[in-house]
């Protein structure tokens, strides 16, 4: 049992690629969590996509004891989060259940968006805020200047601002003593009912459902009957423990510690994250303050390229839902695709790591339709529908009118690429807000702009073109501030007459015949030529607004004839023209699944 003095719980924030995971491998080095031998790069990040990619996707934690410089010895929980945009809910989480944050800034590219939005996060929980500036080994690190960004930016003192670099292992021990000095040890009384606060859960085929779990008030022990506040469900506590990170079972979870519990839970889904664990017979008299409820932001069809697959893509897509329940999906049928499932995820990397473990880890090949967004459907009687498949979108009479999602968009981006930045936010419809400047008096200026934006505009390929468009060096972040009314219309694709629903999509009606001719075009170069004439056209209710075609493959008849009578060739090519005629008409045009992923990259000429 530790003293509620001596435990500190923190978690890492910073923008991405800034440093985490490598600090938090340096701090459970420097606290013997493991031996040089078990260190790997990246300790906390277990996926194998997490590995490759240099990205947290899943809010990692970890138990250090650290013996102070004064001779105490101190209980250091740890959460590593996760710093793309698509996972803020991953950080939110972890911040409830700590009482400080170790906000790390790159010294070589400074203070960016993420880092602002995950500081706020953090102010909002009134948390204790140790800045560390990492990577000064670096040879463009400029940590004065990165100090006075912090100042100016964030608003911090930064003064006393750590000096580290994570990969040479300097600073640590200063870190450490930052942590045990600067954040607050946790409130919690041991006497009272228990209230525990359900940080995350996921799958182990061995445990079942194990739950990360912070005690507020009270004791969890072995074989204590738990009741869960918000769905009511009842359990049998079976383990208790926590990871250091391989995991340590003990007997028993106090107020102010962090650890896991399994109790035979056979499905994440009851285990509703924020949600309140109590006991059954002495139970708290209210919830603690749960998190917000997880809203999926981008929608597409995920189907199998071989309908035999369908059944492993169904247990698939179950098995990925019991480690990430902001991931929903349900059945649809398609026409051009067959049957498939029709999935809400976080943001585009989301759906791209989704996409990946699936083909990764279930060995499945899939065709992905067009991301699309929510949109809310006023019909003419008053009611208000949410609509996420462009597939069922009803007769335009029966719309009064339709709302988009709009988001708020802070771009960090240097000077010189700022004219290229605006100009793709004005080609996205965006709302100019605000233009700052970031540390003026120096030689590398940075703006600082605030947007808002269709959301529809930025699923796509947004962040991409940020990236290329700034060499890498602009910064985007967004949050959602609603739905706002758009002229938005239905545009299907037809190819030899047929819609292609996989390929049909909500558009502005002002980008409609851009996107459609665009879409037209792809289309020609990607679906091979076939012995007749094929038209693709993009439609809006009956009105064609763009056409392509795509020429017939020709069969030389009159290869057989050698000179002779001109009536004779003419014959055999007026009999070619006939049964082309009805080749057309009866004719299945096969596009292939290359194609539809093709034509779906929008936007990457």
């Amino acid at each position: 049992m530790t003293d509620l003095s001596h435990i500190r719980n923190f978690s890492i924030i910073a923008h991405i690629d800034h440093g985490k995971s490598t600090l938090a491998d340096r701090l459970i080095q420097a606290t013997g969590g493991l031996t040089e031998r078990e260190m790997s790069e990246q300790v906390l990040d277990n996926m194998d996509i997490e590995k490759e990619r240099g990205i947290t996707i899943k809010a990692q934690t970890v138990r250090l004891n650290y013996t102070a410089r004064d001779g105490e010895t101190y209980e250091l929980n740890l959460m590593d989060t996760p710093g793309h945009v698509d996972f803020a809910y991953e950080v939110s989480r972890s911040l409830a259940a700590c009482e400080g944050a170790l906000l790390i800034v790159d010294a070589a590219q400074g203070v960016e968006a993420q880092t602002l939005a995950n500081v706020y996060q953090s102010i909002e929980h009134d948390h204790e805020i140790v800045p560390v500036i990492n990577k000064i080994d670096l040879p463009a690190a400029e940590p004065e200047k990165v100090r006075e960004e912090i100042e100016d930016i964030v608003g911090i003192p930064a003064d006393e601002a750590v000096l580290a670099s994570a990969k040479t292992g300097e600073g640590i021990d200063d870190i450490l003593e930052q942590i045990v000095a600067k954040i607050s040890a946790p409130a919690g009384n041991r006497d009272a009912p228990l209230r525990a606060m359900l940080v995350d859960s996921w799958y182990d085929q061995y445990l079942g459902v194990v739950i990360l779990v912070r005690v507020i008030d009270g004791v969890l022990k072995k074989g204590l009957p738990i009741t869960f506040m918000q769905n009511g469900t009842q359990h049998l506590v079976d383990r208790v423990g926590c990871m250091r990170p391989k995991i340590e079972q003990l007997p028993e979870l106090g107020p102010g510690e962090i650890g896991f519990i399994t109790a035979q839970i056979k499905e994440v889904a009851d285990t509703a994250v924020g949600d309140t664990i109590t006991t059954v017979k002495n139970p708290a008299p209210e919830a603690l303050p749960g998190y917000k409820e997880v809203q999926s932001v981008v929608f597409c069809g995920l189907f199998p390229v071989d309908a035999a697959d369908f059944e492993k893509l169904r247990e698939s897509i179950g098995k990925l839902r019991l480690n990430d329940a902001s991931f929903s999906f349900e059945m649809e049928t398609s026409a051009a695709l067959g049957q498939g499932f029709r999935c809400g995820f976080l943001g585009l990397l989301h759906l791209e790591i989704i996409q990946e473990r699936l083909t990764r880890e279930y060995d499945l090949d899939l065709i992905t339709t067009a991301p699309s967004v929510v949109y809310k459907l006023h019909d003419q009687k008053g009611g208000v529908t949410e609509l996420h498949n462009p597939a069922d979108m009803p007769d335009p009479t029966q719309i009064a009118f339709m709302e988009e999602p709009w988001i708020k968009a802070t771009i960090y981006v240097p000077d010189e690429y700022l004219g290229a930045i605006l100009k793709l936010c004005q080609d996205r419809r965006g709302i100019q807000i605000g233009l700052t400047y970031v540390g003026a008096h120096t030689d590398s200026a940075r703006a600082q702009l605030t947007y808002e934006l269709p959301l529809n505009e930025v699923v796509f390929d947004f962040y991409d073109r940020i990236k290329s468009i700034s060499r890498g060096y602009a910064s985007f972040d967004y949050e959602a501030i609603g739905h706002r009314e758009g002229d938005l219309v239905k545009m299907e694709i037809l190819v030899n007459g047929d819609p292609v629903d996989a390929l049909s999509m909500i558009v502005h009606r002002d980008a409609a015949e851009a996107r459609g001719r665009h879409m037209c075009e792809r289309l020609k170069d990607l679906i091979p030529r076939h012995l007749f004439k094929i038209p693709i056209q993009a439609a809006i209710g009956g009105k064609i607004i763009a056409r392509e075609t795509i020429g017939a493959m020709r069969k030389d008849v009159t290869a057989k004839c050698y000179g002779g009578d001109i009536s004779r060739k003419k014959k055999l090519l007026e009999k070619q023209k006939k049964g082309k005629a009805k080749m057309r008409e009866y004719g299945n045009v096969s596009i292939p699944q290359e194609a539809f992923i093709a034509a779906l990259k929008m936007g990457e000429e």
